[in-house]
């Protein structure tokens, strides 16, 4: 069963909720999945994982693997990996984060791997999260939005991932107010792009049954 990098169009484009939300769907449909997030951002939390975010994804999946394992690196900044280099003198561990996939992938049937900002989010100065989804040789789900604009983000990270001969397994809308009709959006994106529009998720709460939105909302069967 092949494992999955999620990416986004953006930072704060619903990554960790998409994530978690497949992790609790695959978990559901009896599949032994694991979670990472490589890289980590922030202000770390009192308790549990340093990340909020790994943290997430973890108890979506139901996974017990090691702190070390899910979550790699953590930097305490908000900021790419790269600037949190430049400004903490803290190096991205490109080696530890491959090795920990690697290791993750022998104990799961599927890994789900949440990337950190966009696909060009700069980890080193000429290494960016498209080349960590290649060295992980595994294909990308796309996580957009319905806000104006959209299109053109997509479009870009599509390119990106052709330009990385990065698969891309589908699409997935996080839906936003305000934005564009979700419908006519899934079919200029098909239209644009030939990638499958995997569905639109709604806006929810972390705390609503993932399980069931996110079976009902998406084909996962292209993802499995």
């Amino acid at each position: 069963m092949e494992s999955l990098f999620v990416t986004g169009t953006d930072t704060d484009i619903g990554k960790t909720y998409v994530t978690a939300g497949l992790a609790a769907a695959f978990y559901n449909m009896g599949i032994d999945v694991g979670v990472m997030k490589p890289f980590a951002a922030g202000t770390a939390q009192k308790s549990g994982f340093k990340s909020k975010d790994a943290e997430i994804l973890a108890l979506a999946a139901h996974a017990d693997d090691p702190e070390i394992l899910i979550n790699p690196q953590f930097f305490p900044i908000p900021a790419s990996p790269y600037t949190a280099w430049q400004n903490l003198h803290i190096e991205p561990k490109i080696d530890t984060v491959l090795s920990s996939f690697e290791r993750l992938a022998e104990i799961h049937q599927m890994i789900l791997v949440e990337g950190m900002g966009g696909i060009m989010t700069p980890i080193r100065k000429d290494y960016f999260v498209a080349d960590m989804i290649r060295d992980m040789g595994i294909p990308a789900v796309i996580v957009t939005s319905s806000r104006i604009g959209t299109i053109n983000h997509t479009i870009l990270t599509v390119d990106t991932c052709k330009r990385y001969a990065i698969p891309i397994k589908g699409i997935i809308i996080n839906n936003h107010d305000g934005g564009y009709d979700t419908g006519e959006l899934e079919r200029d994106l098909h239209s644009l792009l030939g990638v499958p529009v995997l569905g639109v998720i709604p806006s929810i709460s972390l705390k609503d049954d993932l399980y069931k939105i996110f079976t009902k909302c998406l084909d996962l069967d292209l993802l499995v």
